[in-house]
C-alpha cells in the first residue's frame, strides 16, 4: 500500500511538470500603461492555491496591492493587479515576474505542512524550528525564551502572534557552541518537555500537545495555519468577550442563486498584508475562491470573493456562514498589534530575549505581538507591549524599561491606526453587477 502511494505521488508530481511545460505560467509586467501604478498580469493552469501563492510572492517583496481582478472559473487562472512600491510609487523590480513563475510552477513535497500538536521542533538546514501555541498570559515569553537560553540555545529569529487569548509563535534557533541546528533526540525531547509545561500552565482548557512538525514553513503563512487550528476565532472557546480597542472589520456572507457561489465582502481599514490575510484564511477553510475583486486605493479596503467549497457547492448552513465571518475577522485582527511599539536595536548576545523580556515582566508590561530578528551581530526586535491586563502602557513605565535595557537601545515609536470604517459604502465596481442581482440568505 505504502508502495502504491508512493507511485501515485510521484505520478502527479511528473504530471504536474508536463502540463506545467505544456502551459507554462505567464506573467506580465507592465510600467506604461497607468502613470502610478504598475500592472502585474498573470495568466496560468488553474490548481489549487494558486492564488496564495501569487498573493503571498507579492507581500513578501513588499509590493502593495491597490486593486485586483481575479478569476479562475475554469481550468485556467487570470490575475491583474495593480500594485506600487511601499512608498506608492511604480515598481523597478526586475525579478517580480520570474518569482512569481517560480511560485506556479511545481510544488515539492515541502509545502504541505501537518497542523497536529501545538509544540513542533523540527530541524532544516541551518537552525532548528520550534512552534508555540497555547494559551497567552503575562510573561509567557519570558519563560519561553528563559527555558531556551539555559538550554544554550541562540534565537536566531522569531514571530509571535497574540489574538482573543490565545498565542502562536515560531522561533528558529540554532546551538550556542556550535552555531548549527539542534538535532540530538534527547536535547529536543527536553526543550519540548519544558516547554509543554510552560504552555499548558492550569488555566488552558484545552491543554497543550506536542508533536514533531516536518517540512519547509513560511512564517506567517504557518502561523495563520497555527492561530485557525487553534480556533483563535471563537471566542466562546477562548473564554472571553471580544473587548479589543482595535477596529472590527465589517463582514458580509451570503449565496448568489443564479451561480451556484456564496460571496464574501469585508470591508476595513487597509494595511499591508490585508489580502494576503484572508485569502490565507479561505484556504485554510478549504474554499476556492474564483472571482474576487480588490480595492485598496483608498485609506479604507474592499474585498469581494466568489467562493465555493473544494467540493464546488457553496455554503449551505447558518453556522457555516458564522464561522466564516468570525474566520475572517480574525484573520485581519491577528495581524493588527495592540500596545505601545518598542524597538529593539543593539549587540546580539546569548540570552538577549531572556533578560528583555524578563525586564518587561517585571515592570508589569505583556507582550501581544513581537518580531525578532539578527543582521550580522546586530540584534533588530520589534515589540508591542500594554499593561498586564491589558491596559494602557503609563510613561514611567516605559522609561523605567529603557533605562533597565538601556535608553539607547529601546525605542518608543509612535503609530497611527484607524479606528473607525465608514458607515456608507463608497461606489465601486462589484462582480455582482455581472450577475443577476437576486439572492438568498442561507
Amino acid at each position: 500500500m505504502e508502495y502504491c502511494w508512493s507511485s501515485s505521488l510521484n505520478v502527479d508530481q511528473e504530471f504536474a511538470k508536463l502540463v506545467n511545460r505544456m502551459h507554462p505560467p505567464r506573467v506580465t509586467v507592465d510600467n506604461v500603461t497607468y502613470r502610478n501604478v504598475t500592472l502585474i498580469k498573470v495568466d496560468s493552469v488553474n490548481k489549487r492555491g494558486s492564488l496564495l501563492e501569487v498573493v503571498q510572492v507579492l507581500t513578501d517583496m513588499n509590493i502593495q496591492i491597490k486593486r485586483a481582478y481575479i478569476s479562475s472559473d475554469g481550468e485556467w487562472f487570470m490575475d491583474v493587479f495593480h500594485v506600487t512600491d511601499q512608498n506608492g510609487n511604480r515598481l523597478f523590480e526586475d525579478n517580480v515576474a520570474d518569482r512569481i513563475q517560480q511560485s506556479l510552477g511545481p510544488r515539492d513535497s515541502c509545502s504541505f505542512r501537518s497542523l497536529r500538536g501545538s509544540v513542533g521542533v523540527q530541524s532544516v538546514t541551518d537552525h532548528t524550528t520550534i512552534e508555540l501555541t497555547g494559551h497567552d498570559r503575562p510573561g509567557l515569553l519570558s519563560e519561553v525564551f528563559a527555558v531556551l537560553s539555559n538550554l544554550k540555545c541562540n534565537v536566531v529569529s522569531a514571530e509571535i502572534w497574540t489574538h482573543n487569548s490565545r498565542v502562536a509563535s515560531i522561533v528558529y534557533i540554532t546551538d550556542n557552541e556550535t552555531g548549527l541546528p539542534i538535532e540530538e533526540p534527547d536535547r529536543l525531547a527536553k526543550m519540548k518537555q519544558l516547554l509543554f509545561f510552560i504552555l499548558k500552565g492550569d488555566r488552558d482548557r484545552r491543554g497543550a500537545q506536542t508533536a514533531v512538525a516536518r517540512g519547509c514553513t513560511h512564517t506567517q503563512r504557518r502561523l495563520h495555519q497555527l492561530m485557525y487550528a487553534d480556533r483563535d476565532y471563537d471566542t466562546e472557546e477562548c473564554g472571553l468577550y471580544e473587548n479589543s480597542k482595535s477596529v472590527k472589520p465589517l463582514v458580509t456572507v451570503e449565496n448568489c442563486r443564479e451561480k451556484g457561489y456564496t460571496v464574501v465582502n469585508l470591508r476595513c481599514p487597509d494595511r499591508p498584508k490585508l489580502l494576503f490575510d484572508t485569502v490565507c484564511t479561505l484556504t485554510d477553510m478549504q474554499y476556492v475562491v474564483y472571482h474576487a475583486t480588490i480595492d485598496a486605493e483608498g485609506v479604507e479596503a474592499s474585498q469581494e470573493f466568489y467562493i465555493r467549497h473544494m467540493d464546488g457547492y457553496p455554503i449551505s448552513s447558518e453556522p457555516e456562514r458564522e464561522r466564516v465571518i468570525h474566520c475572517l475577522e480574525a484573520a485581519v485582527k491577528r495581524q493588527i498589534p495592540e500596545g505601545v511599539r518598542l524597538e529593539l536595536c543593539s549587540e546580539d548576545r546569548v540570552g538577549l530575549l531572556s533578560d528583555v523580556t524578563r525586564i518587561f515582566r517585571e515592570n508589569g508590561l505583556s507582550i501581544t505581538r513581537a518580531e525578532v530578528k539578527t543582521r550580522g551581530q546586530k540584534a533588530v526586535n520589534t515589540f508591542y507591549v500594554t499593561g498586564s491586563f491589558g491596559d494602557e502602557v503609563k510613561v514611567k513605565t516605559i522609561e523605567a524599561v529603557r533605562n533597565a535595557i538601556g535608553e539607547s537601545a529601546l525605542t518608543l515609536k509612535e503609530e497611527s491606526v484607524p479606528t473607525t470604517i465608514k458607515s456608507q459604502p463608497t461606489t465601486r465596481f462589484s462582480l455582482r453587477s455581472l450577475f443577476r442581482k437576486d439572492s438568498y440568505t442561507i
